[in-house]
């Protein structure tokens, strides 16, 4: 036996629903399949199917604000129908406030690069987009267009006609050429304060 297998963490019942509970959350819209989870736990995948049944079951409680949903064998935490209210509220409040230099650098990479998924707007900017893509899918400036054909078939992102609208684009032929994805994106390509918010 080697000194790996010796230190190779037996997992209980509720460590396993503890892993996949945070798997789940880092993921985040991307989602997590099955056969994900059994390469990282390294357990049956009966077993993790039975494991995100009970997360599921557990989930249901009205205790929580979530939900652990299944679409097409892909696993993801959702907000469930009774916070979207307040949800839709947060977002709102920043609405009248300028687009952040962060928000701008996001929404250019997808403009030019669309339909894109959420790892590769990361991989432009070094930093993750998560959050980001739920600001400003609640802001209506950017919306899913499908899945990507690659593994774990991940959302794929694009501008939508608010974003048209908002910075005074008739066509993404409009856009001007830029070399990179940094300050230039506020300063040459939005001028986002003298055209306006968002609203």
């Amino acid at each position: 036996m080697t000194e790996m297998q010796e230190n190779k963490e037996i997992l209980s019942e509720e460590r396993i629903l503890q892993i996949l509970e945070g798997l789940l959350f880092i993921v985040g819209d991307d989602g997590l399949t099955e056969e994900q989870a059994e390469s990282v736990l390294e357990i049956p995948q009966e077993q993790i199917h039975e494991s995100l049944l009970k997360l599921q079951l557990a989930y249901q409680d009205d205790l929580h604000g979530m939900e652990v949903v299944d679409y097409g064998g892909i696993w993801r935490f959702i907000s469930k129908a009774a916070i979207r209210g307040y949800a839709e509220k947060l977002f709102r409040m920043g609405r009248s406030a300028a687009l952040s230099q962060a928000a701008l650098e996001t929404l250019a990479i997808i403009a030019y690069k669309q339909p894109i998924t959420r790892v590769e707007i990361e991989e432009i900017r070094g930093v993750g987009a998560d959050m980001m893509l739920k600001k400003l899918q609640a802001r209506d400036l950017i919306k899913e267009a499908g899945r990507s054909e690659a593994p774990g078939r991940p959302i794929l992102y694009e501008v939508t006609d608010e974003f048209m609208n908002s910075f005074k684009l008739l066509s993404l032929d409009e856009l001007p050429e830029l070399p990179t994805f940094n300050d230039e994106v506020s300063d040459e390509l939005f001028h986002y304060e003298e055209n306006g918010s968002a609203d």
